[in-house]
């Protein structure tokens, strides 16, 4: 006899606030023009609420950027990665990073690109993703850096540090340098 109370019970509440909620579609304005978004594109993911910003002193900008690289990095390995390579990759990959970055950043006249940003959100597990640089103006991606687990047989893991850009549609691999890791698999990104 319970079941049935409670069947009851759910019929007349749900009778009851029938049209009290109203889906938000349906009170749209229908004039109101769509807005599109692209599938493929990949722009939606968390980017830099700071946009580069035209400076004299273009050494502080570069600063800047170094910066915000090696802090999306280390958060990219995760603290128990970068206790072991976190060095290494101060010494070797991250000027590495700025050269390739100051030819990407810099117009012509080696002025920083005012709507250019860095995206914040490094893919974790197994992904490459460190970070990617976006064209704001056009909503499209301008470089990708990426680091790569590689296994070499009989001299272990090592990190692979390389990016893409925009003018071959992302398909080559640009070196940056690579870290040793040890014979043993390293742990996931962001672990």
């Amino acid at each position: 006899m319970k079941q049935w109370m409670r069947k009851i019970a759910v019929i007349l509440i749900t009778i009851m606030t029938l049209g009290m909620y109203v889906p938000a579609s349906l009170t749209a304005d229908p004039e109101e023009p769509k807005q599109r978004y692209d599938s493929g594109s990949n722009v939606n993911e968390a980017t830099s609420t700071t946009v580069l910003e035209q400076s004299t002193n273009v050494a502080l900008t570069m600063e800047q950027l170094s910066h915000k690289i090696k802090e999306q990095t280390e958060l990219k390995m995760g603290p128990r990665i970068t206790r072991r390579v976190g060095d290494e990759f101060t010494s070797v990959i991250l000027p590495n990073i700025e050269a390739v970055m100051q030819t990407i950043l810099l117009d012509e006249n080696n002025q920083p690109i005012p709507y250019y940003t860095i995206t914040e959100d490094p893919a974790d597990g197994y992904g490459e993703r460190i970070f990617n640089i976006l064209d704001v103006k056009n909503q499209q991606y301008v470089a990708k850096f990426h680091v790569r687990r590689d296994h070499r047989p009989l001299e272990g893991h090592w990190f692979n540090f390389h990016y893409h850009i925009k003018d071959d549609n992302f398909e080559k691999h640009y070196d940056i340098g690579d870290i040793y890791w040890d014979k043993n698999t390293p742990p996931k990104w962001m672990a």
